[in-house]
């Protein structure tokens, strides 16, 4: 992988890069205001190094592009062949991202923009002494967690535990049949942890918004959404529980009913949380980079205080930036 060269400016690097031109064939608004996204802070909440072998240097002007302020780089965990990996599917998270190490070099390269979670395969034997290592090294969140065990399992506890001595966020990729199983049963942690803060996030996270969403084996469903939820529930029901906005899943939540999103954006809107989780190199893609174009819905949608909430504030408060 192309690595960054610690010590050169912003400004030498985007004019040194071809990568951070915005050009004028662009076909959606949200790629050709990309100065009026800069005025105000964006912190990013959900990134990866190396997503899908794109370089250091294109995740920088993917960032800028995208006008984010501060990012915070999720881990994978070690790659290892097991069955809470699908025996590899889901190393590097399934998308060829960094791990622990490469998270915090990058970051401590770019420690004005840059944070970094901590992460690992929860029934790996040294699994907690890995997360822990980051977290005592700075890291702000434990996740992404993307593996095949039971959201309630004691391995999984034992995160939930660390998390709450250690005071940051646990961020959960929710994906029926694939990842964190027992979705429906969560509330059970929430409750047991009340003193951690978890993020929900990914497919499952976000098609139950809806009270009408009984086939949990539909990722991406395009109906309109009746309010009350499982996702809607956790949010309103348990103070410990935020939302991730992030890929094509948080964009499909805002898309696919969009009266309803409204609505429940500020119904939320202490406890959402703006994320990219994009893999295209430039960060104005109209056709592949899910971050810009939710950043442009959400500013489509809700008024400017609650904007201001789900792109920043929330997450400033949430992580202590």
């Amino acid at each position: 992988m192309s690595k960054s060269k610690k010590g050169f400016s912003r400004r030498e690097f985007i004019a040194g890069t071809s990568l951070f031109a915005i050009g004028t064939s662009l076909k959606l608004n949200a790629f050709t205001e990309i100065s009026s996204i800069k005025k105000e802070p964006i912190i990013d909440i959900h990134q990866h190094t190396h997503y899908v072998q794109r370089t250091d240097e294109q995740l920088l002007a993917h960032q800028w592009a995208m006008g984010i302020t501060t990012t915070i780089l999720l881990p994978s965990g070690r790659p290892v062949n097991s069955p809470s990996t699908h025996q590899g599917i889901a190393n590097g998270l399934q998308a060829e991202a960094g791990g622990n190490a490469e998270c915090y070099l990058f970051a401590s390269q770019h420690k004005k923009e840059f944070r970094f979670g901590a992460c690992a395969v929860p029934d790996m034997k040294d699994g907690l002494y890995e997360i822990e290592k980051y977290l005592k090294l700075g890291a702000v969140v434990i996740g992404e967690l993307k593996f095949g065990v039971t959201c309630d399992s004691p391995e999984m506890q034992k995160i939930y535990q660390l998390a709450q001595n250690y005071n940051v966020p646990v961020l959960m990729h929710w994906q029926h049949g694939m990842y964190n199983y027992g979705f429906e049963r969560f509330y059970k942690m929430l409750e047991k942890y009340p003193k951690v803060n978890f993020i929900g996030h990914a497919q499952t996270w976000w098609a139950n918004i809806d009270k009408n969403h009984t086939d949990q084996s539909v990722l991406y469903p395009k109906e309109p959404v009746i309010a009350g939820g499982i996702t809607d529930r956790y949010l309103s029901d348990y103070p410990n529980m935020y939302g991730d906005l992030s890929a094509g899943s948080g964009l499909n939540a805002l898309k696919r009913d969009e009266d309803h999103a409204k609505a429940f954006l500020e119904r939320h809107q202490d406890k959402l949380l703006y994320g990219s989780d994009c893999a295209d190199p430039t960060g104005s893609d109209p056709e592949s980079c899910s971050g810009t174009l939710d950043i442009a819905e959400i500013r489509r949608l809700v008024a400017k205080p609650t904007e201001r909430k789900i792109l920043y504030e929330n997450a400033k408060k949430l992580f202590r930036l």
